[in-house]
Protein backbone atom coordinates (compact mmCIF):
# COMPACT_ATOMS: atom_id res chain seq x y z
CA UNK A 1 0.00 0.00 0.00
CA UNK A 2 1.29 3.19 -1.06
CA UNK A 3 2.30 5.68 2.24
CA UNK A 4 0.13 7.94 3.51
CA UNK A 5 -0.76 12.17 3.24
CA UNK A 6 0.17 12.16 -0.36
CA UNK A 7 -0.39 13.88 -2.99
CA UNK A 8 -2.58 12.72 -5.46
CA UNK A 9 -2.18 13.28 -9.59
CA UNK A 10 -4.28 12.61 -12.84
CA UNK A 11 -3.06 12.92 -16.60
CA UNK A 12 -5.25 10.53 -18.35
CA UNK A 13 -7.27 10.86 -21.55
CA UNK A 14 -9.35 8.54 -23.60
CA UNK A 15 -11.70 8.86 -26.77
CA UNK A 16 -14.28 5.86 -26.07
CA UNK A 17 -16.64 4.98 -24.92
CA UNK A 18 -16.26 8.65 -23.15
CA UNK A 19 -14.04 11.22 -24.36
CA UNK A 20 -12.40 12.51 -21.25
CA UNK A 21 -9.46 13.91 -20.53
CA UNK A 22 -7.38 14.98 -17.67
CA UNK A 23 -4.26 16.65 -16.10
CA UNK A 24 -4.35 17.91 -12.00
CA UNK A 25 -3.59 17.01 -9.07
CA UNK A 26 -5.26 16.65 -5.42
CA UNK A 27 -2.96 17.29 -2.60
CA UNK A 28 -3.30 15.49 0.72
CA UNK A 29 -6.01 17.45 2.99
CA UNK A 30 -6.92 19.14 0.35
CA UNK A 31 -10.77 19.16 -1.48
CA UNK A 32 -11.02 19.19 -4.68
CA UNK A 33 -14.47 19.52 -6.39
CA UNK A 34 -15.26 18.55 -9.95
CA UNK A 35 -17.93 20.24 -10.96
CA UNK A 36 -20.30 19.87 -14.43
CA UNK A 37 -23.27 19.33 -15.89
CA UNK A 38 -24.59 15.85 -15.92
CA UNK A 39 -23.25 13.42 -18.30
CA UNK A 40 -20.07 15.78 -18.56
CA UNK A 41 -17.27 13.09 -17.58
CA UNK A 42 -17.51 13.77 -13.70
CA UNK A 43 -18.30 10.22 -12.52
CA UNK A 44 -16.44 8.75 -14.81
CA UNK A 45 -13.19 10.23 -13.82
CA UNK A 46 -14.15 9.25 -9.97
CA UNK A 47 -14.41 5.66 -11.24
CA UNK A 48 -10.92 5.61 -12.97
CA UNK A 49 -9.43 6.89 -9.98
CA UNK A 50 -10.62 4.46 -7.76
CA UNK A 51 -9.75 1.86 -10.43
CA UNK A 52 -13.36 0.68 -10.69
CA UNK A 53 -12.94 1.61 -14.79
CA UNK A 54 -9.29 1.99 -16.77
CA UNK A 55 -8.67 5.16 -18.94
CA UNK A 56 -7.17 5.02 -22.71
CA UNK A 57 -3.89 6.02 -21.67
CA UNK A 58 -2.26 8.32 -18.88
CA UNK A 59 -1.22 7.47 -16.03
CA UNK A 60 -2.74 8.05 -12.19
CA UNK A 61 0.02 8.54 -8.97
CA UNK A 62 -0.46 8.36 -5.37
CA UNK A 63 2.74 10.16 -4.44
CA UNK A 64 5.26 7.86 -5.60
CA UNK A 65 3.22 4.60 -5.80
CA UNK A 66 1.94 4.09 -9.60
CA UNK A 67 -1.79 3.43 -9.77
CA UNK A 68 -1.99 3.60 -13.13
CA UNK A 69 -0.07 3.16 -16.23
CA UNK A 70 -1.08 1.48 -20.07
CA UNK A 71 2.25 1.78 -20.92
CA UNK A 72 3.75 -0.09 -18.20
CA UNK A 73 0.42 -1.99 -18.08
CA UNK A 74 0.07 -1.43 -14.03
CA UNK A 75 -3.71 -1.21 -13.58
CA UNK A 76 -4.06 -1.84 -9.56
CA UNK A 77 -7.47 -2.54 -8.24
CA UNK A 78 -9.89 -0.66 -5.97
CA UNK A 79 -8.40 -2.48 -2.78
CA UNK A 80 -4.96 -2.36 -3.95
CA UNK A 81 -4.82 1.42 -4.08
CA UNK A 82 -7.11 1.34 -0.64
CA UNK A 83 -9.62 3.89 -1.43
CA UNK A 84 -13.09 5.76 0.47
CA UNK A 85 -15.47 5.85 -2.16
CA UNK A 86 -18.77 7.34 -1.18
CA UNK A 87 -21.19 6.51 -4.09
CA UNK A 88 -24.37 9.08 -5.12
CA UNK A 89 -26.55 6.92 -3.76
CA UNK A 90 -24.28 5.59 -0.81
CA UNK A 91 -24.21 1.80 -1.83
CA UNK A 92 -24.98 0.46 1.64
CA UNK A 93 -26.36 -3.07 2.10
CA UNK A 94 -30.23 -3.25 3.24
CA UNK A 95 -30.24 -6.41 4.55
CA UNK A 96 -27.42 -5.30 6.96
CA UNK A 97 -27.27 -3.01 10.08
CA UNK A 98 -25.42 0.54 10.26
CA UNK A 99 -22.48 -1.32 11.99
CA UNK A 100 -22.45 -4.23 10.05
CA UNK A 101 -22.16 -2.34 7.00
CA UNK A 102 -19.18 -0.42 8.42
CA UNK A 103 -17.45 -3.67 9.14
CA UNK A 104 -17.94 -4.61 5.51
CA UNK A 105 -15.67 -2.18 4.56
CA UNK A 106 -13.10 -3.28 6.93
CA UNK A 107 -11.91 -6.58 5.82
CA UNK A 108 -7.79 -5.68 5.73
CA UNK A 109 -7.88 -6.12 9.54
CA UNK A 110 -7.96 -8.11 11.72
CA UNK A 111 -11.56 -9.54 12.59
CA UNK A 112 -11.30 -8.94 16.39
CA UNK A 113 -10.39 -5.09 15.93
CA UNK A 114 -13.79 -4.34 13.04
CA UNK A 115 -16.20 -4.40 15.70
CA UNK A 116 -14.90 -1.36 17.21
CA UNK A 117 -13.56 0.55 14.63
CA UNK A 118 -16.85 0.56 12.92
CA UNK A 119 -18.79 1.33 16.45
CA UNK A 120 -15.64 4.22 16.81
CA UNK A 121 -16.30 5.70 13.50
CA UNK A 122 -20.40 5.77 13.50
CA UNK A 123 -19.69 7.71 17.40
CA UNK A 124 -17.26 10.40 14.91
CA UNK A 125 -20.16 10.35 12.26
CA UNK A 126 -22.62 11.69 14.99
CA UNK A 127 -24.52 8.30 14.93
CA UNK A 128 -23.95 7.18 18.57
CA UNK A 129 -26.90 5.53 19.58
CA UNK A 130 -28.30 3.42 16.06
CA UNK A 131 -25.17 1.02 14.86
CA UNK A 132 -28.29 -2.09 15.38
CA UNK A 133 -30.50 0.01 12.91
CA UNK A 134 -31.04 -0.92 9.66
CA UNK A 135 -30.99 1.41 6.11
CA UNK A 136 -34.39 1.76 5.85
CA UNK A 137 -35.00 2.62 9.63
CA UNK A 138 -32.80 5.52 9.24
CA UNK A 139 -33.16 9.30 7.35
CA UNK A 140 -31.54 9.79 4.61
CA UNK A 141 -28.75 11.71 6.11
CA UNK A 142 -28.60 9.50 8.39
CA UNK A 143 -27.47 7.08 5.58
CA UNK A 144 -25.22 8.97 4.27
CA UNK A 145 -23.07 9.05 7.37
CA UNK A 146 -23.23 5.32 7.70
CA UNK A 147 -21.94 5.25 4.01
CA UNK A 148 -19.12 8.26 4.93
CA UNK A 149 -17.86 6.11 8.18
CA UNK A 150 -17.96 3.00 5.94
CA UNK A 151 -15.36 4.71 3.53
CA UNK A 152 -13.78 6.30 6.51
CA UNK A 153 -12.93 3.46 8.69
CA UNK A 154 -10.75 2.10 5.88
CA UNK A 155 -8.29 4.71 6.95
CA UNK A 156 -7.91 5.18 2.95
CA UNK A 157 -5.56 6.85 1.17
CA UNK A 158 -8.01 9.17 -0.48
CA UNK A 159 -12.12 10.25 0.13
CA UNK A 160 -13.91 10.03 -3.24
CA UNK A 161 -17.30 11.45 -3.06
CA UNK A 162 -19.85 11.09 -5.89
CA UNK A 163 -22.74 13.80 -5.61
CA UNK A 164 -22.49 13.24 -1.85
CA UNK A 165 -25.38 16.06 -0.69
CA UNK A 166 -27.98 15.27 -3.89
CA UNK A 167 -30.32 12.74 -1.84
CA UNK A 168 -31.08 14.62 1.09
CA UNK A 169 -33.27 16.95 2.41
CA UNK A 170 -32.04 21.19 2.70
CA UNK A 171 -31.49 21.28 6.51
CA UNK A 172 -29.76 18.30 6.29
CA UNK A 173 -27.45 19.05 3.54
CA UNK A 174 -26.16 22.15 5.93
CA UNK A 175 -25.36 20.05 8.82
CA UNK A 176 -23.63 17.79 6.48
CA UNK A 177 -21.31 20.50 4.94
CA UNK A 178 -20.42 21.48 8.33
CA UNK A 179 -19.34 17.95 9.48
CA UNK A 180 -17.42 17.30 6.32
CA UNK A 181 -15.85 20.76 6.97
CA UNK A 182 -14.65 19.46 10.77
CA UNK A 183 -13.36 16.07 9.04
CA UNK A 184 -11.57 17.80 6.38
CA UNK A 185 -9.58 19.10 9.29
CA UNK A 186 -9.36 15.82 10.84
CA UNK A 187 -8.07 14.19 7.33
CA UNK A 188 -5.00 15.04 5.77
CA UNK A 189 -5.54 12.68 2.68
CA UNK A 190 -6.68 14.24 -0.96
CA UNK A 191 -10.55 14.66 -0.91
CA UNK A 192 -12.30 14.00 -5.26
CA UNK A 193 -16.05 15.24 -4.66
CA UNK A 194 -18.03 15.60 -7.49
CA UNK A 195 -20.67 17.61 -7.72
CA UNK A 196 -22.97 19.60 -10.02
CA UNK A 197 -23.81 22.28 -7.34
CA UNK A 198 -21.54 25.75 -8.19
CA UNK A 199 -22.72 26.61 -4.01
CA UNK A 200 -21.51 23.64 -2.81
CA UNK A 201 -18.00 23.86 -4.79
CA UNK A 202 -17.88 27.33 -3.71
CA UNK A 203 -18.48 26.29 -0.01
CA UNK A 204 -16.27 23.22 0.54
CA UNK A 205 -13.90 22.96 -2.36
CA UNK A 206 -9.86 23.96 -1.72
CA UNK A 207 -9.44 23.83 -5.63
CA UNK A 208 -12.11 23.08 -8.30
CA UNK A 209 -12.15 21.42 -11.94
CA UNK A 210 -15.00 22.49 -14.15
CA UNK A 211 -15.39 19.84 -16.82
CA UNK A 212 -17.99 19.69 -19.35
CA UNK A 213 -18.68 16.75 -22.39
CA UNK A 214 -15.25 15.17 -21.06
CA UNK A 215 -13.06 17.95 -21.54
CA UNK A 216 -11.54 20.45 -18.50
CA UNK A 217 -12.58 24.18 -18.96
CA UNK A 218 -10.54 25.18 -15.90
CA UNK A 219 -8.98 24.45 -12.95
CA UNK A 220 -7.81 26.34 -9.74
CA UNK A 221 -9.53 27.87 -6.44
CA UNK A 222 -12.95 28.51 -6.78
CA UNK A 223 -13.01 32.33 -6.17
CA UNK A 224 -10.53 32.83 -8.98
CA UNK A 225 -12.83 30.63 -10.95
CA UNK A 226 -15.71 32.58 -10.47
CA UNK A 227 -13.61 36.21 -11.00
CA UNK A 228 -11.47 35.18 -13.92
CA UNK A 229 -13.08 32.55 -15.96
CA UNK A 230 -11.15 31.26 -18.95
CA UNK A 231 -14.19 31.96 -21.33
CA UNK A 232 -17.26 32.11 -21.78
CA UNK A 233 -18.31 28.74 -21.77
CA UNK A 234 -16.82 28.85 -18.20
CA UNK A 235 -18.78 31.74 -16.93
CA UNK A 236 -22.00 30.35 -18.17
CA UNK A 237 -21.27 27.05 -16.46
CA UNK A 238 -20.17 29.20 -13.29
CA UNK A 239 -23.90 30.55 -13.05
CA UNK A 240 -22.62 34.34 -14.08
CA UNK A 241 -25.57 35.90 -16.01
CA UNK A 242 -24.09 39.15 -16.73
CA UNK A 243 -22.13 39.18 -19.47
CA UNK A 244 -22.46 41.74 -22.15
CA UNK A 245 -20.61 42.88 -25.42
CA UNK A 246 -18.23 46.00 -25.67
CA UNK A 247 -15.85 47.59 -27.74
CA UNK A 248 -12.45 48.60 -26.30
CA UNK A 249 -11.79 52.20 -26.35
CA UNK A 250 -8.60 52.84 -24.49
CA UNK A 251 -5.71 50.48 -22.80
CA UNK A 252 -3.62 51.92 -20.16
CA UNK A 253 -0.88 49.15 -19.90
CA UNK A 254 1.14 50.74 -16.97
CA UNK A 255 -1.34 50.63 -14.70
CA UNK A 256 -3.37 47.90 -16.04
CA UNK A 257 -6.54 49.43 -17.32
CA UNK A 258 -9.11 48.71 -20.17
CA UNK A 259 -11.63 51.30 -21.10
CA UNK A 260 -14.58 49.72 -23.31
CA UNK A 261 -18.22 50.66 -23.92
CA UNK A 262 -21.38 49.78 -22.99
CA UNK A 263 -23.91 51.00 -25.36
CA UNK A 264 -23.00 54.73 -25.00
CA UNK A 265 -21.19 54.54 -21.73
CA UNK A 266 -17.51 53.88 -20.44
CA UNK A 267 -16.56 50.83 -18.26
CA UNK A 268 -13.17 50.13 -16.78
CA UNK A 269 -11.80 47.18 -15.76
CA UNK A 270 -8.62 46.89 -13.84
CA UNK A 271 -7.06 44.15 -16.43
CA UNK A 272 -5.12 44.72 -19.34
CA UNK A 273 -5.11 42.01 -21.55
CA UNK A 274 -4.03 42.19 -25.26
CA UNK A 275 -6.39 43.94 -27.44
CA UNK A 276 -6.67 46.26 -29.73
CA UNK A 277 -8.31 49.60 -29.84
CA UNK A 278 -11.89 48.96 -31.47
CA UNK A 279 -11.72 45.60 -30.59
CA UNK A 280 -15.04 44.05 -29.64
CA UNK A 281 -15.06 42.00 -26.69
CA UNK A 282 -17.26 39.89 -24.42
CA UNK A 283 -17.01 40.87 -20.68
CA UNK A 284 -18.54 39.54 -16.90
CA UNK A 285 -18.73 40.60 -13.61
CA UNK A 286 -19.57 38.78 -11.41
CA UNK A 287 -22.68 39.42 -8.55
CA UNK A 288 -20.13 40.42 -5.91
CA UNK A 289 -19.14 43.50 -8.22
CA UNK A 290 -22.81 45.06 -8.46
CA UNK A 291 -23.18 47.54 -5.78
CA UNK A 292 -26.77 49.54 -5.46
CA UNK A 293 -27.44 53.12 -4.61
CA UNK A 294 -29.16 54.00 -0.64
CA UNK A 295 -31.55 56.00 -2.51
CA UNK A 296 -32.55 57.73 0.47
CA UNK A 297 -29.00 59.30 1.36
CA UNK A 298 -27.33 58.80 -2.39
CA UNK A 299 -24.56 56.97 -0.63
CA UNK A 300 -22.50 54.77 -3.31
CA UNK A 301 -19.39 53.23 -2.65
CA UNK A 302 -16.64 54.90 -4.80
CA UNK A 303 -16.92 53.81 -8.61
CA UNK A 304 -15.35 55.53 -11.40
CA UNK A 305 -18.21 52.44 -13.19
CA UNK A 306 -21.86 54.22 -12.13
CA UNK A 307 -24.79 52.98 -14.50
CA UNK A 308 -28.21 54.61 -14.19
CA UNK A 309 -30.87 51.50 -13.94
CA UNK A 310 -34.31 50.93 -13.76
CA UNK A 311 -35.30 47.95 -12.04
CA UNK A 312 -37.59 45.99 -14.14
CA UNK A 313 -38.40 43.13 -11.67
CA UNK A 314 -37.56 41.83 -7.35
CA UNK A 315 -38.43 38.35 -6.97
CA UNK A 316 -38.35 37.52 -3.30
CA UNK A 317 -37.37 33.87 -2.54
CA UNK A 318 -37.04 33.80 1.41
CA UNK A 319 -34.02 35.47 2.56
CA UNK A 320 -32.49 36.16 -0.94
CA UNK A 321 -34.23 38.43 -3.68
CA UNK A 322 -33.24 38.38 -7.64
CA UNK A 323 -33.13 41.80 -8.95
CA UNK A 324 -32.95 42.12 -12.52
CA UNK A 325 -32.80 46.26 -13.54
CA UNK A 326 -32.47 47.70 -17.19
CA UNK A 327 -29.20 50.02 -17.97
CA UNK A 328 -31.17 53.32 -18.82
CA UNK A 329 -31.01 54.30 -23.00
CA UNK A 330 -28.57 51.20 -23.35
CA UNK A 331 -31.10 48.46 -22.55
CA UNK A 332 -28.44 46.10 -21.04
CA UNK A 333 -30.04 43.72 -18.03
CA UNK A 334 -27.87 43.55 -15.03
CA UNK A 335 -29.26 40.17 -12.42
CA UNK A 336 -28.14 40.35 -9.24
CA UNK A 337 -29.09 38.32 -6.53
CA UNK A 338 -29.48 40.47 -2.81
CA UNK A 339 -29.95 39.59 0.51
CA UNK A 340 -33.71 40.67 0.82
CA UNK A 341 -33.71 42.77 4.10
CA UNK A 342 -31.28 44.92 1.89
CA UNK A 343 -33.80 44.99 -1.09
CA UNK A 344 -36.39 46.54 1.43
CA UNK A 345 -33.84 48.49 2.78
CA UNK A 346 -33.01 49.96 -0.41
CA UNK A 347 -36.60 50.46 -1.20
CA UNK A 348 -36.24 48.66 -4.67
CA UNK A 349 -39.13 47.58 -6.28
CA UNK A 350 -40.38 47.27 -10.20
CA UNK A 351 -40.28 50.92 -11.60
CA UNK A 352 -37.67 52.26 -9.60
CA UNK A 353 -34.56 54.68 -10.82
CA UNK A 354 -31.63 54.11 -8.70
CA UNK A 355 -27.80 53.80 -9.40
CA UNK A 356 -25.79 50.73 -9.62
CA UNK A 357 -21.46 50.86 -9.40
CA UNK A 358 -19.77 47.60 -11.10
CA UNK A 359 -16.16 47.38 -9.00
CA UNK A 360 -13.19 47.71 -11.64
CA UNK A 361 -11.38 44.83 -10.16
CA UNK A 362 -14.52 42.35 -10.95
CA UNK A 363 -15.03 43.09 -14.36
CA UNK A 364 -13.20 40.79 -16.34
CA UNK A 365 -12.99 40.38 -20.06
CA UNK A 366 -13.63 37.04 -21.72
CA UNK A 367 -11.02 35.14 -23.72
CA UNK A 368 -12.49 34.83 -27.48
Amino acid sequence: MAPRNADLTCDISQTFPIPLEAHFSCRAGEVLAVVGPSGGGKTTLLRMIAGLTFPQQGQIRYGDAVWFDEQQSISLTPQQRHIGYLPQHFGLFPHLSALDNVISGLDHIPKALRKQRALDWLDRVNLHGFPNRLPAQLSGGQRQRVALARALAREPAILLLDEPFSAVDKETRERLYIELAHLKQQLSIPIVMVTHDIHEALLLADKMILISQGKMLQHGEPFEVISHPNDEAVARQMGLRNIFDGQVVEQDTERNMTTFTLGHELIVSDSAPKLTIGQNIRWVIPNQGIRFNTISSGRLCKSINKLEVLIESVLVMGESSRVMASVIDVGSIINADLPTHLVRKLALEAGVKTTIALKSDQIHILNP
